[in-house]
């Protein structure tokens, strides 16, 4: 929605010991800095239509059940915004 239908999404995976990054980038509209935590606010929503559910139920989702976090990492208006998502790494030691 923030490209209104044309415009870049980019992702990118990076690791760490012990975490994995989702660097998600987009070229929309782009956020004030002031906004950053209050995008991830329930009911939280820049549309005339929607519920402004959609990224409170990610952080919920990340946060509580896998521990993760989501973050804006950076954004510029008219220019875009990159949303870093940090889980932690599967224990695979048998």
């Amino acid at each position: 929605d923030a490209m209104r239908g044309k415009g870049e999404l980019k992702l990118k995976l990076t690791q760490d010991g012990k975490n994995i990054h989702l660097f998600v980038s987009d070229t929309g509209k782009g956020i004030p800095k002031g906004k950053y935590k209050q995008i991830f606010e329930p009911g939280y929503t820049t549309k005339k239509r929607g519920w402004g559910l959609g990224l409170s139920l990610a952080r919920r989702i990340i946060e509580r059940y896998h521990s993760g976090r989501i973050r804006v990492l950076k954004s510029e208006i008219n220019k875009g915004t990159t949303i870093e998502i940090q889980l932690h790494k599967a224990n695979t030691a048998a």
